[in-house]
């Protein structure tokens, strides 16, 4: 279960994700319009891992992020934005590609192992509310024992293999990642 805070964010998510876009060959130009994000819970409870769906210069684009609340050491590279947030500090934002614990939920649940989570945002009176999950995954084939793991980034070229990842969204679908 993903606990949610009702937080301000600074930068924003739709900030962030522009900026991220800007910043990589494949990102397009224009306005970002979010269509839709999905998470996975860390084992641990530690990082955030969540992914966007995400419309741009004509193209559906898919930007996995994690949310840390310490730098990785040694992957400055991979540093996407630090920001601020109301409830729980200062945090890092990560490609998730590069980030072991976002691999990780990835292959689980290309492997059948790990569902996406389910949401809950934390009430300020101390309640939690349930939220409804914008992008719902399902698993498409089988993973076999020695896979490697490839993400889409532009859903009209995804990512290929034995195990797939698809996600969908309202009016739009696409493999989103894939073992193979």
């Amino acid at each position: 279960m993903a606990l949610l805070h009702d937080a301000t964010l600074s930068p924003t998510k739709p900030e962030i994700v522009t900026a991220h876009l800007d910043s990589v060959p494949w990102g397009g130009s224009g306005p970002v319009e979010m269509l839709g994000a999905y998470r996975f819970d860390d084992p641990d409870g530690e990082v955030g891992v969540e992914a966007h769906i995400v419309a741009r210069g004509g193209h559906v684009l898919h930007i996995p992020l994690t949310y840390r609340g310490a730098p990785i050491p040694g992957a400055d590279e991979h540093l996407v934005a630090t920001m601020k947030h109301s409830v729980l500090g200062e945090r890092w934002v990560y490609d998730a590609a590069a980030d072991p614990v976002a691999v990780g939920c990835f292959v689980r649940a290309l492997r059948g192992e790990q569902a996406q989570a389910d949401l809950e945002v934390a009430q300020a009176d101390g309640s939690t509310v349930p939220r409804e999950n914008t992008v719902r995954l399902h698993l498409d084939g089988a993973a076999g024992e020695s896979e490697i793991l490839t993400f889409s980034t532009d859903l009209a070229a995804p990512a290929t293999g034995h195990a797939l990842l698809v996600a969908q969204w309202d009016g739009g679908d696409g493999v989103v990642a894939a073992l193979g």
